[in-house]
């Protein structure tokens, strides 16, 4: 059974204290998903935080609110990024500028970096080519081929060189506990989640949420990516390993208790649209942006619809990796996909 020790977010500025020497603050984000969780953790010389929030004005005046309020104006002197998204990565570089060092996984660190270099005022052709194979709505693809695009560089802060990884299965050291670091997959490749050796703690990210399921999606990057399968994997991987007793903090959400439940579900949940998306499938070809209904039971708004357009191509891929479906192209570039007969 999930459950929620503290269901009142803080403010933004204002911290909660959900263990000994462990704080939780709230960074609002300007989109659908309006927060992510970071959390400080005391150490003898400062603070070690996980996660930092996009760069923007109001997140930095936020950091600087709770570094003089609850922070109680010791400095951040480690900043570990569990993956490369930009609500989690935004702030590591600031943050490396006043003096923290940065932990995270290479394939993170590496990611976030070069994202940050490539900064594009129009879309690249495999961009809109990948969008044409995924069937985008025409008005939608129309107004991406002429407008400038989302650049990481646009909310996450220059990143300088250096960093210390963290590899899988390793242990570390932070705010006075010791840690078994465990990779996640599927929402972000190489995704570090904290596992506490006194079995109280658990850091969770964005692979172990309460009551949303990560987005599991395709981009131009790596269109023939599984991301679904590359989820299950790991979920089943990390189920051994959790307790009722764990208290998780996920990068978004509620803090919560109950994980082995909430592994169980966000497996199932899954399991569950694949099975809609093949009904939906076997009454005739579907192109990714027409498999929104089956997957997600809900109407797509225009501020989700490119998230909703990755994932439909994300559980695409997987029943093509399992050999369920087979896909052509349309005369308009898109791909239509079969059930296998």
């Amino acid at each position: 059974m999930i459950r929620y020790p503290q269901e009142t977010p803080p403010d933004p500025g204002d911290a909660v204290e959900l263990a000994d020497g462990v704080l939780w603050l709230r960074i609002p984000l300007p989109m659908a998903l309006d927060h992510v969780n970071v959390f400080a953790f005391r150490e003898d010389d400062g603070w070690a935080v996980v996660d930092t929030g996009l760069n923007t004005r109001r997140t930095r005046e936020g950091w600087d609110a709770a570094l003089s309020g609850p922070l109680k104006g010791q400095p951040v002197t480690r900043v570990l990024v569990t993956h490369h998204h930009p609500d989690h990565v935004g702030l590591a570089g600031w943050f490396q500028e006043r003096g923290a060092e940065l932990l995270t996984t290479r394939t993170a660190w590496l990611f976030a970096r070069m994202l940050t270099l490539d900064e594009q005022e129009r879309a690249t052709p495999e961009q809109i080519a990948f969008w044409q194979g995924a069937g985008m709505d025409a008005e939608i693809l129309h107004q991406r081929r002429t407008e400038r695009p989302f650049n990481f560089a646009d909310v996450v802060h220059p990143m300088p060189l250096g960093f210390t990884q963290l590899r899988d299965g390793a242990t570390i050291r932070l705010g006075g506990r010791d840690w078994i670091i465990r990779f996640g997959q599927g929402h972000a490749p190489d995704h570090a989640t904290l596992w506490s050796t006194d079995g109280r703690l658990v850091i969770g990210g964005d692979q172990l949420l309460p009551s949303i399921s990560p987005n599991l999606g395709v981009y131009a990057t790596e269109p023939e990516a599984d991301p679904v399968g590359d989820w299950m994997a790991a979920c089943t991987a990390l189920a051994p390993h959790a307790t009722e007793d764990q208290l998780v903090l996920p990068g978004h959400k509620l803090p919560f208790f109950g994980l082995p439940d909430r592994m169980r579900q966000l497996i199932e949940n899954h399991h569950g649209a694949l099975e809609r998306l093949r009904a939906h499938l076997a009454d005739g070809p579907r192109t990714a942006g027409e498999c929104f209904a089956p997957l997600f039971k809900r109407k797509i708004d225009s501020g989700t619809y490119g998230l909703a357009l990755v994932e439909a191509v994300g559980h695409l891929n997987h029943l093509h990796a399992l050999g369920e479906v087979r896909r052509t192209r349309r005369d308009d570039g898109a791909w239509l996909w079969y059930i296998t007969s």
